[in-house]
């Protein structure tokens, strides 16, 4: 099966309500982006995506299960970045103040992991196969990578970047048997994106491929709940190099498992979103999704 084909057929197997929702979403945080001090109203947003605000209503209700208004507010004016920078509160107080979600509503993307050995890593993915597949998820096109030993990656592409996703991930265990089999790679999908079959009684099996000191930041990464933030700084000390916070931020930066490994809640001394590596869009959409979840 070509790779066309496979994400043709991967699309018809939607996980999200409507696959064009993220796109919607999308184009609403870059423009915001591009028009941060004029604020634009909902009303004029919906003009210039050529869609009616009751529209634009239901796109954002399905999508992030929160109003326009709600969703905008977590993700402009760097609303949240400000809090998190000038009080300390996490992610979670700050939805709280912004009405969005309550901590009797939180959910959790329940996780069991294991990490491959030293020896493993170096040999750079030798001796290994890796499965994937292109599914629909609420952040675009996500590329998942599976070994017999659980989720090994989590990648994002906007349309027409799939070849380059895919090199991008592919270029990180080199030395790797790859094999397209979505139709094994899809259950994963559908456990990740779908927060009703997020449970403890049935965690994601995910596996850690990479150096010692990535490995730990990621655990750290791991133990951040859905709803909440830390800093590079924070996880520097939580794993006994307080020092280290530029390496950490590397460590993030490299992390294979997007989402499920919640690089996107670290943020910088400041609050600052900082980079992420599928986009800075990307990041702010996760975010807002998450604070519809809690």
């Amino acid at each position: 099966m070509t790779l066309a084909q496979q994400i043709d057929l991967s699309r018809s197997t939607d996980v999200t309500p409507d696959g064009s929702d993220y796109e919607t979403v999308r184009q609403v945080i870059e423009m915001l982006t591009l028009d941060y001090q004029s604020q634009p109203a909902l009303e004029v947003i919906a003009e210039r995506l050529g869609q009616s605000p009751t529209q634009l209503q239901k796109t954002f209700t399905r999508w992030a299960g929160l109003s326009p208004k709600a969703f905008l507010q977590a993700v402009t004016l760097d609303h949240a970045k400000r809090l998190l920078g000038r009080e300390e509160l996490p992610l979670l107080e700050t939805s709280l103040e912004l009405g969005l979600s309550g901590p009797g509503r939180l959910h959790d993307l329940f996780v069991t992991h294991e990490a491959m050995s030293p020896g493993e890593w170096k040999a750079r993915g030798a001796g290994l196969t890796i499965r994937y597949g292109y599914h629909p998820s609420p952040f675009g096109l996500a590329l998942v990578m599976i070994t017999e030993r659980g989720l090994a990656g989590l990648a994002f592409a906007d349309a027409g970047g799939e070849v380059a996703c895919f090199d991008d991930m592919a270029q990180r265990w080199p030395n790797a048997h790859y094999v397209e089999d979505v139709r094994t790679t899809e259950p994963y999908a559908a456990r990740v994106f779908h927060p009703e079959r997020w449970s403890a009684e049935e965690p994601l099996r995910v596996v850690l491929i990479g150096s010692d000191f990535q490995i730990r930041v990621w655990e750290s990464l791991l133990q951040i709940p859905l709803g909440k933030a830390v800093t590079y700084s924070d996880i520097a000390q939580k794993i006994g190099q307080p020092t280290a916070s530029r390496a950490v931020g590397a460590a993030v930066g490299r992390n294979p498992i997007s989402f499920v490994v919640p690089c996107h809640r670290a943020l910088g001394k400041s609050g600052a979103l900082t980079g992420y590596h599928w986009g800075l869009t990307r990041k702010r959409a996760m975010l807002g999704w998450e604070a519809g979840k809690g």
